[in-house]
């Protein structure tokens, strides 16, 4: 018996010295291939750093490390796609500003329709109406540096103007005939997303979106509030020109509109597993009517918003077809202060759609090559990829790889840009005379608070007299009574926009006059 219970033992140690046997070859093999793909990597990735050694011990000149570097990042990004970007520390605390919601200035809006920038609105609360600084004033110099009549750049502009919150800086005015300096302590400054916000009709609201912002969310919140409060059962949306932002503020905004369990987006990356966005039901305008405008500046969160209520056919999409952008990026920090920003998914549409268009050699030019195929001009010649199709939770077809294309398309109208208004628009006199009628008139601007008394003003100023006379003593440009007649049906309304601007009425004025020769607009409220 004792010799069996040996025996038995013997065999149960050989069995387990050949399993341990077989595991560690196994080990060993595993770990040789391990390391011959980590090796293999290594090796791809150190012929930079070879060169790179080459270079500092052989060439002939001082290195710029910081810019061999930088340029040497820019170029391996290049490989990838094109919205995986590196961003050198300027370029990122400029980008995340603009979406932040506030940033750090004088708090003012201004535009350059001449060789000097005018100021076309002073925030409310923000430093520079704490001084005095008036809609109208033309800016002559910041600090020292003369920036009116030297074709100074804007962008320099606004970098002279920003500045850490409690650092002062003084801007000069020329306000009619006088000379001021104002010394103005900077503060943090909100930046809106809701560049307008009102009723078109009794039952019609409009909301025009420029970006995805920190603060957009709760901006739009508080639009609908006000329009709901003032009757609004349909709203007009308006992302054309958005170019996106945030995913959480598209999320957000989507939710609004749909019903409980209804898909908003999804995204899957080969390092990121599917992720669902859903909404939650709780949104407080599942019963007002939407009409969303876009066109082929929408992008990115634009497109996710306008994906959404396409394939829940939720609303009627009107316009033409938007950007594609359907790559999802997130920021990668250093401690220098730069960044990157790296594609790590694509987004899909509830109907599984990935809107994202073709790479291609020539690929930030394609919004000229639709100007130049005609598509910007007609469906017709809109290329959609019939391969990839899908379809509405209502079973309508729509397509895949390129952009949402609208339900209801909206071609540019150029038939009724007479020879005049193009000469004016390559001469930005309509620009140039809003800021004389100011310069003119205003104190009455700076009282006008309400449409009645806008439309009054206008009328008695009688602008399709004074442009016309403006034009010709300006700018030399001449027009025959006819043209001038027809020219005005679209002309009068930017006229009017952009003088109303300059009142108490703001951004929400310019929109409000312009609408009605805006053809987007007047075909979504067909």
């Amino acid at each position: 018996m004792a010799a069996k219970n040996h025996l038995l033992v013997r065999i149960v140690e050989i069995l387990l010295g050949v399993l341990l046997g077989v595991l560690m070859t196994m080990t060993v093999v595993r770990y040789r291939e391990n390391r011959r793909i980590i090796n293999a990597k290594y090796v791809e990735w150190r012929k930079l750093n070879l060169i790179l050694d080459q270079i500092e011990q052989n060439y002939v000149d001082t290195l710029d490390r910081e810019g061999m570097t930088d340029a040497a990042v820019v170029a391996a990004l290049a490989k990838l796609d094109p919205h995986s970007l590196y961003l050198p520390p300027v370029k990122l605390e400029e980008s995340e500003e603009e979406l932040a919601g506030n940033f750090d200035g004088i708090g003012i809006q201004f535009n350059v329709p001449n060789d000097t920038a005018v100021v076309l609105e002073v925030i409310a609360g923000g430093p520079s109406e704490k001084v005095g600084l008036m809609a109208g004033d033309r800016l002559l110099k910041v600090d020292d540096k003369v920036i009116a009549g030297v074709h100074f750049p804007q962008d320099s502009m606004v970098r002279r103007m920003k500045g850490p919150s409690g650092t002062k800086v003084t801007v000069t005015v020329k306000r009619g005939s006088e000379i001021i300096p104002f010394e103005i302590i900077r503060g943090k400054i909100p930046v809106h997303s809701v560049d307008a916000s009102f009723m078109i009709d009794d039952t019609t609201g409009y909301i025009r979106l420029s970006k995805f912002a920190r603060t957009t969310f709760a901006e739009f919140r508080e639009a609908c509030e006000a329009l709901s409060a003032a009757g609004m059962r349909r709203l007009l949306f308006d992302l054309r020109d958005n170019s996106g932002g945030y995913l959480d503020q598209a999320l957000l905004l989507s939710n609004e509109f749909l019903s409980r369990g209804d898909t908003i987006v999804y995204m899957e990356g080969l390092h990121r597993p599917r992720e669902v966005y859903r909404a939650d039901g709780k949104g407080r305008l599942k019963d007002v009517a939407l009409s969303v405008l876009i066109s082929e500046n929408s992008a990115s969160s634009s497109e996710i918003f306008a994906g959404a209520m396409q394939d829940n056919d939720r609303g009627v999409i009107v316009g033409r077809r938007s950007f594609g952008k359907g790559l999802v990026q997130e920021p990668v920090y250093f401690s220098d202060g730069s960044g990157l920003r790296l594609t790590v998914a694509r987004f899909y549409t509830p109907s599984g759609r990935c809107i994202q268009k073709p790479y291609s050699d020539d690929y930030q030019y394609d919004i000229y090559k639709r100007y130049a195929d005609g598509e910007i001009f007609s469906a017709d010649s809109v290329k959609l990829n019939t391969e990839d199709i899908h379809h509405t939770r209502g079973g309508r077809q729509v397509y895949g790889g390129g952009g949402i294309m609208p339900d209801v398309f909206v071609p540019m109208d150029t038939t009724r840009a007479s020879g005049f208004f193009i000469e004016c628009n390559r001469k930005a006199t309509q620009m140039r005379f809003a800021a004389s009628m100011f310069d003119k008139y205003g104190n009455d601007l700076r009282e006008i608070g309400d449409y009645p008394a806008m439309d009054a003003f206008l009328r008695r100023i009688d602008v399709p007299r004074q442009f016309r006379s403006f034009a010709a003593s300006r700018d030399g440009l001449q027009v025959s009574d006819a043209e001038y007649r027809e020219t005005l049906l679209y002309l009068e309304p930017q006229l009017n926009a952009l003088v109303a601007r300059y009142s108490r009425l703001g951004e929400n004025a310019f929109y409000k006059y312009y609408l009605p020769v805006d053809n987007t607009v007047e075909v979504a409220l067909k």
